[in-house]
């Protein structure tokens, strides 16, 4: 399609780009999950392997509490894009964000219950979640992240990630790791300058000028690097944390009045969600042991027993198990 200058074609266009490029970044993050194909890999994982806490009575109400939340948002999740109505799909991003968070949100926070820590604090998450993707619990799909200072960031497990990002959808794999890093490093420059924001607002807290006492109003590289020491590891988690941002402020507007493909966009968001609790549900069946986590399962309402939760257990988690057992066995 050519976009004639100075037509409202070209306005609707323009408009339109911060939306292409956000769904860009999150269609490229689904074809780097399908591409790797790796969640039973987990099998192999040392640290999957050896996970086998010992568990409360409290602890597991608590436990179906939370998986409850998590597979809610999922299940609303995934009946928003059966409707056929592109404009109600359009309307329905003012939800849907906010339920692929959520749902990610409570199945990090069974997993981490389960690990022994009972976090409800989003930030005091999102730091557990970087340490355990660098010390290695998730598949190199989702194990990516950045760290460093502002504008001398590394992202890392993105190997393929040389060139920059255009406007158009990832094709290829190294196009859609160029497009993953891309959105780490735009999240974390968000995270960077919200931290400073906070620190320097507090007197207590604020960077000063060692000459003058005086709280600086301009960072040199040294300070940057202090942020990024203060802010931890970037990871997915950050990156579905804007979809809870997006909700809550007027940027979700240039989504419902863009020009971009938003069933592309749901699909996208159900896959990654998918894998993601596809990853926490392993670890927590792990620790449970299949007949426990089916018997949590069993607890649940029927419309969640019977779709895709049924079909995560049957294909991924019960073969995964086996798998593991598998090794474990020929370790020994």
């Amino acid at each position: 399609m050519q976009v004639i200058p100075g037509t409202q074609l070209e306005e609707t266009w323009r408009k339109s780009i911060p939306a292409q490029v956000f769904l860009n970044h999150f269609f490229a993050i689904d074809f780097h999950i399908q591409r790797q194909d790796d969640l039973f890999d987990l099998a192999r994982f040392p640290l999957f392997q050896s996970f086998e806490p010992t568990t409360t009575e409290e602890q597991r109400k608590a436990l179906e509490k939370l998986l409850l939340n998590c597979w809610s948002a999922e299940y609303a999740l995934r009946i928003t894009p059966v409707v056929n109505d592109n404009q109600y799909l359009q309307n329905s991003l003012h939800w849907t964000f906010p339920q692929a968070y959520y749902s990610v949100l409570f199945g990090v926070r069974a997993f981490l219950l389960l690990a022994g820590e009972s976090i409800s604090n989003e930030e005091t998450i999102r730091r557990r979640v970087g340490n355990m993707v660098v010390r290695g619990y998730y598949p190199s799909s989702t194990g990516f992240y950045a760290s460093g200072p502002l504008n001398n960031y590394r992202t890392m497990r993105l190997p393929l990630a040389k060139s920059k990002p255009d406007l158009t959808l990832p094709s290829r794999e190294s196009a859609a790791q160029a497009e993953v890093a891309q959105f780490l490093k735009t999240t974390r420059d968000q995270r960077i300058k919200a931290l400073r924001q906070i620190i320097q607002k507090n007197p207590k807290t604020a960077f000063r000028s060692a000459r003058t006492g005086e709280i600086l109003q301009k960072f040199s590289e040294e300070q940057y690097k202090q942020l990024g020491k203060q802010l931890g590891y970037t990871t997915y988690f950050d990156i579905l944390s804007r979809l809870r941002i997006s909700s809550t402020n007027r940027e979700i507007e240039r989504f419902v009045d863009s020009e971009i493909d938003v069933r592309l966009f749901h699909e996208s968001l159900v896959n990654i969600v998918s894998h993601l609790n596809a990853v926490h549900e392993a670890y927590i069946a792990k620790a449970l042991g299949i007949a426990g986590f089916k018997r949590l399962i069993a607890k649940l309402p029927i419309y969640l027993q019977e779709g895709f939760l049924r079909d995560r257990l049957t294909n991924i988690i019960e073969p995964l198990l086996l798998d593991s057992q598998q090794e474990h066995r020929l370790a020994a």
